[in-house]
């Protein structure tokens, strides 16, 4: 019953979209034409991403992400993710699989947590273009507050969880 469900709801979707553009539905229409915009928008990044991905979980050890992100990491940990979220292209469908990759990689919970916390808020190319409408001086702001904010709440549900025994589980 559970695969069933998705594949009825990608078929009524599907002519849900298809009565639109057949009838003229105009928001049935614009809602075709953003998933399809968005589609495409995935399939120019995410190939290239998850070579990436699979590069990373090929050509670096286990021991070395332990070191630098591992549970018993320094404060440098967060300073690292940080430049890593910063240059992540793609959005959190990018970061997700990359939090994995790390994850399963020996990262720390905490690190991993702050990691999709920083793709969310600290991207250069979304700096750059909030600063140019909203104006540096706000963005710096942000950024100050976001910041601090993201590495605090990581590291206490990291605690949290982590007190729980709890472990992500496979995407599969």
């Amino acid at each position: 019953m559970k695969a069933k469900f998705p594949v009825i709801l990608i078929i009524v979707y599907a002519a849900f979209i298809l009565f639109s553009f057949t009838s003229g539905y105009q928001p049935g229409k614009e809602i075709g034409s953003n998933f399809l915009s968005f589609a495409l928008s995935m399939l120019k990044i995410l190939p290239g991403a998850f070579i990436l991905i699979g590069l990373f979980q090929v050509w670096v050890s286990r021991e070395r992400v332990e070191k630098h992100l591992g549970e018993d990491s320094s404060i440098m940990s967060f300073l690292w993710v940080l430049l890593l979220a910063g240059t992540t292209v793609g959005g959190l469908y990018v970061a997700f699989p990359v939090a994995w990759a790390l994850y399963e990689k020996g990262a720390g919970l905490q690190v991993v947590l702050s990691y999709i916390g920083f793709a969310a808020v600290c991207r250069i190319p979304m700096i750059i273009f909030e600063a140019s409408f909203m104006g540096a001086k706000f963005t710096l702001v942000r950024l100050l507050i976001s910041i601090p904010l993201v590495v605090i709440s990581s590291m206490l549900l990291g605690r949290y969880l982590n007190a729980r025994s709890w472990k992500m589980t496979s995407p599969e």
